[in-house]
């Protein structure tokens, strides 16, 4: 679980990245709203290929993935760290979403190979435990190397950590390559496609034109195009079959609501303290880490509770947690009050954290074992459609609100306001959303 750990903290590293939003901005003399695009470019990367990069890894190995994906952040850190363009950074977001997409498309398989079965969901709230862990550090941490070598230390500091994980991994087990295996180009394909599609029309939202019918048109037929070729072919990139569990079905884009919501911390959180907070870099870093505690705490903790009560009735409770956060966060105003912002946070983070265990648990364990590379690909690209649909949605409703407050003659920080409050609310209703669906399905009375 260290190797694997060190090997994954790498992603969840990138909270440092947030951290140096308001830096990089200055740095590159760029308008707010231009920020989304260093979030777009990496996870839209790794959201479109983390599912296609899992059917990969059950058939030639998670260890051999893993290793290429070490390699491949590694070099994409440092071509970060050294862009002296917008442009540049932006390509090199696009490298590094490759290796995110390659060491996450096989991280929850890595790991639970290592153990029995019956140790999964123990496992995969460790699993979890390391994304709090390395969103914590990369929060705290950030605050420092922003403060005394600028934004770019927050990309090189973990090309060193990539490469180590890389050594160590030859201490794991080979695995076996699965023969008999034919890969699912075509679908493979329409996949990528489809998702790139998808959220390309979302930000073509900000300035609707046919740029927006353009996209949304390739991403339906895509999709169309994907659920039609994956249910006529012997081995799919992701058997269709499995969503005839309508519970199974809702958790999973449950998760990418969750995801979208939670995504509101480290979005516009940095931006609120780095205005209203009145706090150094190094104490708005620990802020912000307050979120990341939670998911680190909840991870194993979560994994305990499924062990009392079933994972359904697990999801309600995360749910209604997130909720009652998301509506915390976005009643603060002007003075900030930091600790009650920290503890709302925090709140924030064990919801997520619990609902990432559930829904980890809930993947594994309805699809087969050995196409454990699917399972946990599917968990966490139903996340990161949730982030990057929130980079730019809410990011669009942030500034939208903003916007109508200072066309009403608010002064600035009014109108900041405004819009923050308001993007957090309109978050809070997507927790509430799967709240309601879930009682409706009765999850609170049977697992």
């Amino acid at each position: 679980m260290l190797v694997v750990g060190l090997g994954t903290l790498v992603v969840p590293f990138d909270s440092s990245v947030n951290v140096a939003f308001p830096h990089i901005v200055r740095g590159f003399d760029l308008p707010i709203p231009s920020i989304q695009w260093v979030v777009i470019a990496y996870t839209l990367t790794y959201a479109a290929l983390t599912l296609v990069f899992g059917r990969v890894s059950d058939m030639l190995g998670y260890r051999l993935i893993f290793q290429i994906g070490n390699l491949t952040g590694a070099a994409a850190f440092l071509a970060c760290a050294a862009s002296t363009e917008f442009g540049w950074l932006l390509a090199s977001r696009v490298l590094q979403g490759v290796g995110a997409a390659l060491a996450l498309s096989c991280g929850p398989a890595l790991a639970t190979s290592l153990y029995p079965e019956d140790q999964r969901t123990r496992v995969l709230g460790l699993y979890t435990m390391m994304f709090g862990i390395g969103a914590v550090l990369g929060t705290v941490v950030a605050g420092q190397l922003v403060h005394y070598f600028g934004w770019q230390a927050v990309f090189w500091f973990r090309a060193p950590i990539a490469l180590l994980s890389f050594a160590l991994t030859w201490t794991l087990p080979k695995g076996e390559r699965r023969g008999q295996q034919t890969f699912d180009l075509p679908g493979a394909m329409l996949l990528v496609v489809g998702i790139a599609a998808f959220l390309a029309a979302l930000n073509q939202m900000r300035a609707p034109g046919w740029g927006l019918g353009v996209a949304a048109g390739i991403a339906a037929v895509a999709v169309w195009g994907f659920v039609r070729q994956e249910s006529r072919v012997a081995q799919p990139i992701l058997s269709l079959r499995f969503f005839r569990d309508v519970d199974f079905s809702l958790v999973t884009g449950a998760h990418a609501l969750i995801s979208l919501s939670g995504f509101s911390i480290m979005l516009l959180v940095p931006f609120y303290l780095d205005r209203l907070g009145g706090l150094s870099i190094p104490m708005s870093g620990l802020v912000l880490g307050s979120s990341p505690i939670g998911i680190m705490l909840s991870g194993p903790l979560g994994a305990r509770l499924l062990k009392v009560i079933p994972a359904r009735r697990a999801a309600l409770l995360a749910a209604a947690i997130m909720a009652v956060a998301q509506i915390a966060i976005g009643s603060q105003g002007e003075p900030a009050r930091i600790p009650l912002l920290a503890m709302a946070m925090f709140l924030q983070g064990c919801g997520m954290g619990l609902f990432q265990v559930v829904c980890f648990d809930i993947s594994t364990a309805t699809i087969p074992r050995e196409d454990r590379g699917v399972a946990g690909s599917l968990a966490a690209m139903t996340r990161t459609v949730g982030v990057v649909t929130a980079a730019t949605v809410l990011m669009l409703i942030f500034q939208t609100l903003r916007a109508v407050g200072a066309s009403r003659g608010l002064a600035e920080g009014e109108a900041f306001l405004m819009g923050f409050q308001g993007a957090f609310f309109i978050a809070s209703t997507l927790p509430i959303g799967v709240v309601a669906v879930g009682l409706a399905r009765g999850w609170a009375r049977r697992g």
